[in-house]
């Protein structure tokens, strides 16, 4: 069995990162192993949620599984909140990757032309840092623009996608994925660009009109899911992608009308479907 460690913040009630990364990446037959960085109450979309920061226990928990000779098929990496957990992160990377090892980072920091109000511009260049050290980063347009210092547009065409993918393999990932883009009118989805060969890849489907907490995060704990049990990179955030957006569906028609996360727990038997 193939085994990833996943670090990240834990939100003990919210449907977001470790709450989705673990029942998700399990689901797809994988060994998850989690790291929190940090625990919160709830995700901050609610108000007055508490939050205890975990730094302190990254190097004596990750020395203690050295110490075990414990070794990973994949180091998955979200929201980081501060600029020592990324330099922590680093760490860990040296720690445990080897030429087998899978390094999947997901920079979260930013959305609709906006940092999140507890990041900076240097917080945004050591997270540009971390993503050259991967095989995989997968940023929206805003956080590739911050991390690549082009401007960042509302409006664009496929020239400045590619724009923006150039600047990302300048930060030295192997295959870089700009997630959240819209090629043509009603339509959304992916476009990347793998430097070993070269090559592009889009990936669009249909543009659905809501916004929840969390999807981000969904699409890359199936992303790495997948890879895991052996599909092609291209043909992962196909189905990482499709699984979103219909799950974003499903949570839509549900009469409760959930605000704070979507309902991935009904939608993960389709996903083992999915091919």
């Amino acid at each position: 069995m193939k085994r990833v460690l996943t670090v990240q913040d834990i939100s003990c009630l919210g449907k977001c990162s470790l709450t989705i990364a673990l029942p998700v990446i399990s689901a797809l037959g994988v060994e998850t192993v989690i790291l929190p960085t940090a625990v919160l109450s709830t995700h901050t979309m609610f108000k007055n949620f508490t939050c205890k920061d975990l730094s302190d226990q990254l190097g004596p928990i990750t020395d203690h599984w050295k110490s075990e000779e414990v070794r990973f098929d994949a180091i998955y990496t979200g929201y980081l909140g501060t600029i020592e957990q990324i330099e922590q992160i680093k760490s860990i990377f040296r720690k445990f990757k080897d030429d087998g090892t899978l390094i999947f980072v997901d920079p979260v920091m930013a959305d609709n032309g906006k940092l999140y109000p507890a990041f900076d511009m240097d917080y945004a260049k050591e997270n540009a840092k971390l993503c050259g050290e991967a095989d995989i980063i997968v940023p929206n347009i805003t956080e590739a623009s911050f991390m690549t210092g082009i401007e960042y547009k509302e409006e664009y065409d496929i020239g400045y996608v590619k724009e923006l993918l150039a600047g990302l393999v300048d930060l030295g990932a192997g295959i870089s994925v700009l997630t959240g883009v819209s090629l043509e009118k009603g339509k959304t989805g992916v476009m990347g660009y793998d430097r070993s060969t070269g090559e592009y890849f889009s990936y669009q489907n249909r543009r659905i009109d809501a916004s929840y907490h969390g999807t981000g995060d969904l699409f890359s704990s199936t992303c790495v899911g997948e890879i895991l049990r052996g599909k092609k990179y291209s043909d992962a955030f196909r189905i990482a992608a499709d699984y979103t957006a219909h799950t974003i569906e499903v949570t839509l028609e549900n009469s409760e009308k959930p605000w704070y996360g979507v309902d991935f727990e009904t939608t993960i038997p389709e996903l083992l479907r999915m091919e």
